[in-house]
C-alpha cells in the first residue's frame, strides 16, 4: 500500500514546509499563548504547509480512502478499544512517516514539538499522528482525548485538508469551555490549512456530523518515552 501511495502522489505534490514567510516563529508564540490562555487555539498554516504539501496530504488520504484502506476508529487503546458507532464514526489510518509528504508533515510536528517545550516546558517527548475521514453523516460526540493525570496524550493537533468548506458543510470541530463543558467557546471550520491545538486532558471536543467528505490529520504529543499499542 506505502507503494502504491507513493507512485500516486504526483511529483510536484512533494513538497514541505516554507519557514521563510515574514514573522518568523512568531505563529509558535500565538499557540503557546493560546493554550496557556484558553487551554486551545486555531490558527491558519497554509502559509507554513505549502500548498503542494497539502494537496499531496489530501491526495494520499482519498486513495487510502478509495482503496478502502482506513478502518473503523475506535474508542480507548489496546486491549480497552471498543467501536462504538453511537461515539465516533470516521475511518483512520495511522501515518509512519515513509512516504514524502508524510515526511515533511513530520518536520512541522517537530518544529511544534520542539516549539511549545521551549515555550511551555511541557517534555512532549514524541508525537504519533492519523489520518482521519468522516463521510456523509459521521461525527465524534464530545470527548476529551486523554484521561486526567495519565500524562500521556498532552497536547491534541487537528489539521485539515479540505478545499472550499462551507458551514452547511457541517463537520466542524466544537470547542467547550474547560471550565464549563456545556459552554461552547469555539468553532473551527475543517478549512485546509486550518490547524487546531488545545490541551488533551482539559478540552472537551466534538465533532459535529460531516455532511460531505472531510479529510483531516489528527496528531497527539506525548510525554511517554515508549510508544504504547495503537
Amino acid at each position: 500500500m506505502i507503494d502504491q501511495i507513493t507512485a500516486s502522489v504526483p511529483e510536484s505534490c512533494q513538497a514541505g514546509v516554507d519557514l521563510s514567510t515574514p514573522g518568523g516563529d512568531q505563529w509558535l508564540d500565538e499557540l503557546a499563548d493560546g493554550l496557556t490562555e484558553h487551554g486551545w487555539m486555531s490558527q491558519d498554516v497554509s502559509v507554513l504547509l505549502t500548498p503542494s504539501l497539502l494537496k499531496g496530504l489530501r491526495s494520499e488520504v482519498r486513495i487510502l480512502d478509495r482503496t478502502e484502506a482506513l478502518r473503523k476508529a475506535g474508542v480507548g487503546r489496546g486491549q480497552d478499544l471498543l467501536q462504538d458507532r453511537s461515539v465516533r464514526r470516521d475511518k483512520i489510518a495511522w501515518l509512519q512517516g515513509v512516504t514524502p509528504v508524510q515526511a515533511a508533515l513530520f518536520e512541522f510536528f517537530e518544529l511544534v514539538r520542539l516549539g511549545l517545550n521551549e515555550r511551555l516546558f511541557l517534555g512532549l517527548k514524541r508525537f504519533e499522528a492519523h489520518y482521519a475521514t468522516y463521510h456523509n453523516g459521521d461525527f465524534y460526540r464530545r470527548h476529551v482525548d486523554s484521561f486526567q493525570g495519565r500524562a500521556s496524550r498532552v497536547v491534541s493537533l487537528v489539521l485539515y485538508l479540505n478545499e472550499g468548506w462551507q458551514e452547511a458543510d457541517g463537520g466542524a470541530l466544537q470547542i467547550f469551555n474547560r471550565e464549563n463543558e456545556n459552554e461552547v467557546c469555539g468553532v473551527v471550520l475543517p478549512l485546509a490549512g486550518r490547524m487546531a491545538l488545545f490541551m488533551s486532558e482539559e478540552i472537551p471536543h466534538e465533532v459535529l456530523p460531516a455532511h460531505r467528505t472531510r479529510y483531516s490529520v489528527a496528531c497527539w504529543f506525548r510525554c511517554d518515552e515508549v510508544p504504547l499499542p495503537l
